[in-house]
Parts: C-alpha cells; sequence; structure tokens
C-alpha cells in the first residue's frame, strides 16, 4: 500500500479555472484522484509550475492532499510548448524540495508528456517507479490536425517515446488508445493498463431544467450546449457548421434556439484573444450567426451541473478525444450528449442509448442529431435514466481503486538510483 505519491503536473495547476487556454480534463482529473486519495490517508503533492508569483506556494485541495508551486522559469503564463527549455529547473526544485522537507515518495505519477520527462529524472534519483498518463498523444493529434502550424513539436513526439521506455507503468484511458501506444511507439501491452477517468457523482447530478435555468438567470429558450478548451483539435468549426445548416432549416417552426459555448478566456481586448477564439469568433460573424452562438468564456465547474441540466444536449464535436471527461460530466446531469465517435467517447457514449454519435467532421450528421431532440424534447427524459445510471460506473471511488490496485502491482523494493 503507499502511503506518499508525488505527482507531477507541470503545465497545468489542478486549481485553475476550466475552460481556459491550458486547463480542461485533465486538471479535474489530477483533482479528484489526488482528492480521493487523500480520503483515504495517502499523503499527496502536486508538483505545478508557479505562474504568478502573488500565490501562495503551498496550498490544500483536500485532506493531506498538496498542490505546491515550483519556481521554473519566470512566474507567468508561457505557452506549453515553450516550457520544455525550464524543465532541469523544475527537477531541481523538486528535489530541493524534498529534501528540505525529508520527504520521502513510494511512487511518482505523472501527466501529459513534459511532466513525464521531469518524472524520468526524478525516477532514478529517488529510486522509485514511475507511473505515467499521457492525456493526449502528440502523434494522434498530428495526425488528425489540418493546420501545419498547429502541429506538436517533433521534440515531444520523440520524448513521448522516451517516457514509453522509462515508465513503469503507463495508464490508457480506453482500449483504443493502448493500441495506439502500442502501434505508434511500440511500447509493451504489459505495460499499459486500460482506466477510464472518473466522475464526482456529489457534484454532478440531475437538477430540474427550470431550476437550473433560474440559478443561471437563462430564458426558457432551448439551447445547445459546448464545454471545453476553444482549440482546433476540438471541432468547434464542425459544431458552428451544423448550427448554420440548422438556422436555414426551419425546425418545425422551432426558430428560437441557441448555443452556449463554455471555454476559453474572453478579454476585452480583442487583439490579445487567442488565436483559435479570434478564428471561431470570425467564423461566427461570417455564418451570421452571432444571435445564435454565445461564447460565455470559463466558468466555475460548480456552475456546470447547472449548464449541463439546463441544456437539450451537450455536444463534443472533438477530431481527437482522449477520453471526453465532460460528457461523462453531462451523462451524470441525465443530459442527453451527441459527440464525434472518437477516441474514448466511443466506450462512454452507447448510441441511440446514453447519447448519439456521429462521424468526425460531419457538420450534416451532427445537424440532424441536433435537429432530432430540438423537435422532440421528449428524447432528454427518455434518455436520462440510462446516461446516468451509464455514469454511476465511473465514481471516482471506483476509478481510484482500479489505479491504487495498478500503483501497487508495479512497487519495486530496488529501483536502480544514479
Amino acid at each position: 500500500m503507499v502511503n506518499r505519491i508525488a505527482v507531477l503536473s507541470v503545465h497545468s495547476c489542478p486549481k485553475a479555472a476550466l475552460g481556459g487556454k491550458e486547463t480542461g480534463g485533465m486538471n479535474v482529473y489530477v483533482r479528484e484522484l489526488s482528492r480521493e486519495m487523500g480520503r483515504r490517508g495517502i499523503g499527496v503533492d502536486v508538483f505545478t509550475r508557479s505562474q504568478n508569483p502573488l500565490i501562495c506556494p503551498i496550498g490544500r485541495i483536500g485532506p493531506k492532499v498538496r498542490v505546491i508551486h515550483v519556481r521554473a522559469g519566470p512566474e507567468e503564463p508561457i505557452p506549453k510548448n515553450q516550457l520544455f527549455q525550464y524543465l532541469p529547473d523544475f527537477v531541481h526544485e523538486v528535489k530541493e524540495f524534498a529534501t528540505a522537507n525529508r520527504l520521502r515518495y513510494d511512487l511518482i505519477h505523472s501527466h501529459y508528456w513534459l511532466s513525464g520527462w521531469v518524472g524520468g529524472q526524478l525516477k532514478y534519483w529517488w529510486g522509485i517507479p514511475l507511473i505515467h498518463m499521457f492525456h493526449t498523444l502528440g502523434s494522434l493529434k498530428n495526425s488528425l490536425l489540418r493546420q501545419r502550424k498547429l502541429l506538436e513539436p517533433r521534440q515531444r513526439i520523440m520524448v513521448e517515446g522516451e517516457i514509453m521506455n522509462w515508465a513503469d507503468g503507463l495508464i490508457a484511458p480506453n482500449p483504443w488508445e493502448k493500441e495506439q501506444m502500442i502501434r505508434r511507439y511500440g511500447v509493451s501491452s504489459s505495460k499499459i493498463q486500460v482506466i477510464p477517468c472518473g466522475v464526482d457523482l456529489r457534484v454532478f447530478r440531475p437538477i430540474p431544467p427550470s431550476k437550473a435555468r433560474a440559478v443561471l438567470s437563462l430564458s426558457p429558450q432551448p439551447f445547445i450546449l459546448y464545454v471545453g478548451r476553444i482549440d482546433a483539435i476540438k471541432g468547434i468549426d464542425t459544431l458552428i457548421r451544423a448550427i448554420q445548416w440548422l438556422a436555414r432549416h426551419p425546425i418545425h417552426g422551432k426558430g428560437n434556439w441557441g448555443v452556449i459555448m463554455i471555454g476559453g478566456e474572453l478579454d476585452d481586448d480583442p487583439r490579445r484573444e487567442d488565436r483559435e477564439i479570434r478564428r471561431i469568433r470570425s467564423l461566427v460573424t461570417r455564418k451570421g450567426l452571432q444571435k445564435r452562438v454565445a461564447l460565455w468564456g470559463a466558468q466555475n465547474q460548480d456552475l456546470l451541473p447547472y449548464f449541463y441540466s439546463a441544456a437539450e444536449a451537450l455536444v463534443v464535436p472533438s477530431r481527437y478525444e482522449s477520453f471526453g471527461m465532460v460528457a461523462l460530466e453531462a451523462m451524470a446531469c441525465g443530459t442527453l450528449v451527441i459527440a464525434s465517435e472518437v477516441g474514448g467517447l466511443r466506450y462512454t457514449i452507447e448510441d441511440g442509448k446514453t447519447g448519439f454519435l456521429f462521424p468526425e467532421g460531419d457538420w450534416r450528421a451532427l445537424g440532424q442529431k441536433i435537429a432530432r431532440i430540438l423537435e422532440n424534447p421528449a428524447f432528454k427524459e427518455k434518455f436520462s435514466s440510462a446516461a446516468i445510471a451509464r455514469a454511476r460506473a465511473y465514481a471516482w471511488d471506483s476509478i481510484t481503486d482500479q489505479v491504487l490496485t495498478f500503483y501497487d502491482s508495479l512497487r519495486k523494493p530496488n529501483c536502480p538510483a544514479v
């Protein structure tokens, strides 16, 4: 049984607001898994890069769970693909913190390729096992992105391959991703354990739509919801084209409907907005959909159950989705999900039972699915109970059991140190 764990989340703090440029499902995963372990009496230190010198260096997110902000490079937001140069500093600071506080960890659990590189150095220094979860794979993203300027750097692909050799164990969120790791990186299947992401059923639960709308001060107008980062890999342009198609095909007289997008960082100065947010705004304007589409920016997680419960459906139009945590959150609220038939979404959603799947990028098929739901509000009730039952299988206590069992299977008493 492990007693203390070092968790590495270099580029993204688990305390950050969701929907921002570098925040999303990984933040939730790190935070909720760490909290559940803390409830079981396991000490967890989450190391993340300091992005603000005014933030307290050490904070808590639960019993026995600390978030430690490490100085590595300028204490300000930096694009994640520019962080590799500061990783040696990150390693040094983590070592110094552990030594100064006389800490001994039983194992390291790293997240994303940047943290995996750090984990590889600490693994040999401390002589303990390294467990890694990629969350997304660079080679997969590159095979799906259509713009060369958005491709992941070659360095990332190389380092991911090195991490797969260094790590004692790898966690894949679904069988498809495990297959991709084996095929693209040549890693042994025996090293990979498939463990899905989880959902907090205390937070994400059904709320009467009328109450949810009242809390959010929303009108009775039906709306479709998008929740996630504003990123090219998320396929938001597919959703916008589906909305344009719907706007041109009246839905049995129901012209009064809209779309709410949660994610990104709204800025008073358009010049400072992220390139993808600007592209999406421009696309909405060119398609004449300003009255249909509202970008609400990042929202506190506590409000998400109200958005999910008030919506007619959640749309997840991603080109690549390692798991699709927002789909699971919406299902836990009894909300129907329409998602691309990609990655982990194919395993989370049962097509025609807990939601609908459509071919990735097929905006017409997506538009037709949305039309069916807007035309028949009873669909939401029909799918609700099945979606809730499906989500219960992903409760964090169950997922944590699986992760801890994997930890115990990999612990080695004599790991080589340098």
